[in-house]
């Protein structure tokens, strides 16, 4: 393996082992590029979190056009390593996958997927201009080059329990993230004693979860990562003042922030325990269709707040999966025809409103507008079409993968109390600078 390979792989920031068993899973699921059956089947590699929407997408397209899907389903932070491994190694066993945005830029450098805009831009079946504007472009465009299409919109809004509000006083959810942390500082302490807390802070270290949580306020401050001409821009005041108002909101968390990713804090969330939460907009589907959930009818959902001197809300592109290509697929075309259909409006539609729930957010204008997803859950709607007005991306290209990691690295010594905000962001630009120019 090259050197430059070897800097991608350990850009990707998994370990080979993991990587490793995620091949051999894809070889037990017998759709590799090289196998017998030719344009039959298919081995498609998707988070676990997107395992109830692989396994609906894998029957309605067997049964629509007789291709077969084998998914193979790893951890959300192995997905890319996993990737670039298999086609670096010469396994070749993937022929479509779902990484994080976020990696698209560092898998192409990897040469791991394929470089789709021809197909793209020449194929007006695909109806690009329905995608959702500020989406379309960070999940798919690297350096002007064209390496997928949307599949789960991915935005964070702010859900909240009306019955906790109300307890204490409160007939609003906040609109700033100062009123966020006023509230939430009361309601722990008028009820921590009973288990019932402010807020849920996603604070355990990935760029995912604790990296989330300080997009979503550095979305509401009016921050940028990057500058209108891709330079870091992370130690700004807006930045600054983000951070700041995450460890603000620590001591009225949920316990312990540090250690809590989404499977505590949805559970705490169903619970009842917490009176906020930021996720995805598919928390209100599971608020009201999963089993454990105890907040059926008594959620309210609403944009993200906002700070210091920007008084518009802004969405946030927290996490967000794209539909690649692998690059030594033996079916390309077989593999374009699948996330043509994977990603168009029809399937996004159905996938919004599916039971049980299957964790995909809208990623085009007529499925946001839809009937179906309107009728179902307004409220959702309504805070997705932030979206349509711009949104917060992360930086996707060269590199980007690991100054995501080099910034949650950052905010996990803020979140401990070893530094502060201003320390934490000021050594992320000055690594930053490094990796992105």
């Amino acid at each position: 393996m090259s050197a430059s390979s070897r800097r991608i792989l350990r850009r990707l920031a998994v370990p080979a082992t993991l990587a490793v068993t995620a091949l051999a899973l894809a070889s037990c699921a017998g759709g590799s590029a090289a196998a017998d059956g030719g344009d039959k089947e298919l081995t498609v590699l998707l988070i676990s979190s997107h395992e109830g929407a692989s396994k609906l997408l894998a029957e309605r397209y067997e049964a629509e056009t007789g291709v077969k899907i084998n998914p193979v389903i790893v951890p959300y932070d192995e997905i890319g390593n996993t990737l670039a491994l298999d086609q670096q190694s010469g396994a070749n066993t993937i022929d479509v996958a779902a990484p994080w945005y976020v990696s698209i830029g560092d898998l192409a450098d990897a040469g791991a997927i394929q470089d789709l805009t021809d197909w793209v831009d020449s194929d007006a079946d695909l109806k690009t201009d329905d995608f959702i504007p500020s989406i379309y472009d960070p999940y798919s465009l690297v350096d002007g080059r064209r390496y997928g299409l949307p599949f789960d919109g991915d935005t964070h809004v702010l859900f909240y329990n009306k019955e906790i509000l109300a307890r204490n006083g409160f007939t609003q959810p906040p609109t700033t993230w100062d009123e966020y942390i006023e509230q939430s500082r009361t309601i722990t302490a008028n009820e921590s004693a009973n288990g019932v807390y402010g807020n849920v802070i996603f604070g355990q270290k990935s760029p995912l979860i604790l990296g989330a949580s300080f997009a979503n306020r550095l979305a509401g401050f009016g921050g940028e990562f990057v500058d209108a001409d891709g330079k870091p821009v992370i130690n700004s005041p807006e930045a600054i003042a983000a951070a700041q108002s995450l460890t603000d909101a620590l001591p009225s968390a949920y316990p312990t922030p540090a250690e809590t990713a989404f499977g505590e804090g949805n559970s705490a969330w169903y619970a009842g325990h917490a009176a906020f939460i930021e996720n995805w907009t598919d928390l209100g589907v599971g608020s009201e269709t999963n089993p454990d959930s105890t907040v059926k009818g008594e959620w309210g959902v609403t944009l993200l707040p906002v700070g210091g001197d920007n008084t518009t809300s802004r969405a946030s592109l927290v996490a967000g999966f794209t539909w690649v290509v692998a690059a030594n697929t033996q079916k390309t075309d077989l593999a374009r025809d699948f996330i043509a259909w994977a990603s168009s409006s029809d399937v996004n539609k159905e996938l919004l409103v599916a039971d049980p729930q299957t964790g995909i957010d809208p990623n085009r204008i007529s499925s946001l507008e839809s009937e179906a997803y309107g009728t179902a859950y307004p409220d959702l709607q309504r805070v997705n079409r932030a979206t349509l007005d711009g949104a917060l991306a992360w930086p996707t290209g060269k590199n980007a993968t690991q100054a995501a990691e080099v910034l949650t690295d950052e905010l996990a010594k803020l979140v401990a109390g070893e530094v502060t905000a201003k320390e934490a962001l000021d050594a992320t630009q000055a690594e930053w600078e490094e990796l992105l120019g």
